[in-house]
């Protein structure tokens, strides 16, 4: 099960990521301009709406949308994984609050109003958008980091470090971080979805890329005023998101996966601790 999902994840991934990466550089030269939505003429999927080949459109227009999504995300974690892991950590309830509450106040705002709010006082860019984009998950992604690290936090194990005088990052890292790197990766694909959502919304309201971009949001809204003329425009960067999205969900769901069966009475699942337990001869005490 957890090989044949994440075969459909990679088969359904390759595609929009081979074209993001590697499409720039078999794109050729921009060509003349022709007719608007016109199909033929040497344009196999047809022009867009102002003449430019589509295809050409394609392979320039996924390197923006994942770039930015991958920057955004790694971004938010850089932010929320020590604010989250310091405020669960602390032993001073004004500190964690002080960390937590004006995230708390960040949070309530909804995420897309934000980054439109800030594309009025602002042209972004690619940068820009990557940064207010994470910045509108850093809140979300260290609540999470605290819930996760509070619990471990909890455990006697991290109470025992204390007392033999670790430091905070022993315990942070060494014993906290690796107790939560399951809930991290499940996080982590949801939270790429999330990004990837955002961006393309951003670009399709135009914050962040120039109307006339080479991007796969950008091409949806402008083109979409011939989507019954010349459907190509629309429908390929479209799917192009639709499977990147999928896609990436299905390898991290498979990632998660623990690829050893838990036989009765024996085995564990991945990050779960519980020990198998066998007995000694009769009349002695259970050994581990």
């Amino acid at each position: 099960m957890r090989t044949a999902r994440f075969a459909l994840g990679m088969t359904i991934v390759a595609l929009p990521l081979a074209l993001a990466l590697l499409g720039p550089l078999f794109a050729g030269g921009p060509g003349p301009r022709t007719a608007s939505f016109a199909l033929g003429a040497g344009h196999w999927l047809g022009t867009d709406f102002v003449g430019r080949d589509v295809w050409r459109q394609v392979l320039h227009g996924g390197r923006p949308v994942v770039l930015t999504a991958l920057a955004a995300t790694a971004l938010s974690y850089v932010v929320a994984l020590p604010v989250g892991l310091l405020a669960a950590l602390t032993r001073r309830r004004l500190l964690e609050e002080l960390v937590m509450r004006p995230l708390d106040v960040l949070l309530a705002v909804p995420s897309l109003l934000l980054i439109l709010l800030a594309a009025t006082v602002f042209s972004p860019g690619p940068v820009g958008l990557a940064l207010l984009v994470a910045l509108v998950n850093v809140p979300d992604a260290a609540r999470l980091v605290r819930a996760a690290a509070a619990e471990a936090a909890a455990r006697p194990a991290v109470e025992a470090l204390r007392m033999q005088g670790e430091t905070w990052w022993r315990m942070a890292v060494g014993y906290v971080g690796r107790s939560m790197l399951r809930t991290l990766a499940a996080d982590t694909g949801t939270r790429l979805t999330g990004v990837l959502y955002l961006v393309a919304t951003a670009a399709f309201l135009g914050a962040g890329v120039a109307p006339d971009a080479a991007d796969w949001a950008v091409m949806v809204d402008r083109n979409r005023i011939g989507l019954f003329v010349q459907p190509w425009a629309v429908v390929v960067p479209a799917l192009l998101i639709i499977a990147l999205t999928t896609g990436t969900n299905l390898l991290f769901d498979a990632a998660l996966v623990d690829a050893r069966p838990n036989a009765r009475g024996r085995g564990t699942k991945l990050g779960d601790a519980t020990t198998r337990t066998t007995r000694s001869p009769a009349g002695s005490e259970p050994r581990p």
